[in-house]
């Protein structure tokens, strides 16, 4: 069943279930409930939207380390919609809640996974239709020659439709430099489709915090829409240790502790060279490793123990470049 009921008339969606009722705003829905009597009382607990949002809130918890004031924010955010909710119950109008936002940080923090779990948490709460993220950049937006910038816009826009549309790198589109630029075109079109289309569409630009500064200080048209600004930081290495070890393990591996040790001083090094993208990184380090590991285990020339072939030790990780110039104890015989 797409939707359940209780006895306080709350029904909206699950998200990843199919709605077989046809699509329509969530404000709609709640128009055709029944308005409670002002003395009635409204247990949120057995909101069925609410439990889905908590298991989102469980599941953003269990995906990323760290990054508290984006949780926190995140879980704000879903108060405002639940009271919202509660209020349309009692007849109690009031503005739809904006919820176009701006996600500033480094790349490799999350930026992604929030946006996917955000786009859950509208959609049990009824704000979005589906559970979907868009995801586009510059070159799906701006055309090449006049005429073509508000056909590929218009597109992403359509994809996205009920659901969130995920502008990454979003200050390319302005491009204040070039006159001849169409990014400008994008921006104008976005304007006017966050505006009028608020009950069928989030968007959400993230890039460096920087350039999103100067990107909204330019458009101050586009910022006054933008109602919810969170900022992802860089991992410490203690966050960044630990999302190695649930990285791991998801692959059903395991660092021993010499290699926990040694990814650890890896980590050390590794956060201080160029081009490094926190969780991104990390993934990319821990791949290395294991070909390192699986070239050790087929040189060893021998029968192979289950242990042997999910045990990570600290040679495949101080097979690692950044380690050139240091020496590399070895690891236990295989």
């Amino acid at each position: 069943m797409g939707a359940e009921g209780t006895a306080n008339g709350f029904r909206l969606p699950r998200p990843g279930v199919t709605d077989v009722r046809p699509s329509r705003p969530a404000d709609d829905v709640a128009q055709a409930e029944e308005v409670l009597d002002a003395d009635a009382l409204l247990d949120l607990s057995q909101d069925l939207a609410g439990h889905d949002v908590a298991e989102t809130l469980t599941a953003l918890d269990a995906e990323l380390i760290g990054l508290a004031n984006v949780k926190l924010r995140v879980r704000e955010i879903a108060a405002l919609l639940m009271i919202d909710r509660a209020r349309r119950r009692f007849g109690l109008e009031s503005s739809r809640p904006t919820m176009h936002m701006s996600f500033t940080g480094p790349p490799g923090t999350g930026k992604t996974t929030v946006a996917l779990r955000m786009a859950q948490m509208l959609h049990a709460l009824g704000y979005i239709r589906k559970p979907k993220v868009h995801t586009v950049t510059r070159d799906d937006l701006v055309g090449q020659f006049i005429g073509h910038t508000a056909p590929k816009t218009k597109e992403a826009i359509a994809k996205a439709a009920g659901g969130v549309l995920f502008i990454d790198e979003a200050y390319y589109l302005f491009r204040p430099e070039n006159e001849r630029d169409y990014g400008q075109e994008v921006i104008e079109i976005l304007l006017q489709e966050m505006e009028n289309e608020r009950a069928n569409l989030v968007v959400i630009f993230a890039g460096y915090p920087d350039r999103m500064d100067k990107f909204f200080s330019a458009n101050p048209g586009l910022s006054s829409r933008v109602a919810h600004h969170l900022e992802f930081v860089d991992y410490t290495q203690e966050e960044l240790l630990a999302i190695a070890e649930l990285m791991v393990a998801a692959e059903n591996f395991v660092f021993d502790a010499a290699a926990r040790e040694a990814f650890s001083r890896y980590l050390t090094v590794r956060m201080t060279r160029p081009r490094f993208s926190n969780a991104r990184s990390v993934r990319n380090a821990i791949d290395r490793c294991r070909l390192r590991q699986a070239k050790r285990l087929v040189e060893a020339g021998r029968p192979l123990s289950r242990e042997d072939l999910v045990t990570l030790c600290a040679e495949d990780v101080l097979g690692s470049s950044v380690f050139e110039e240091v020496g590399a104890p070895p690891c236990r015989p295989v």
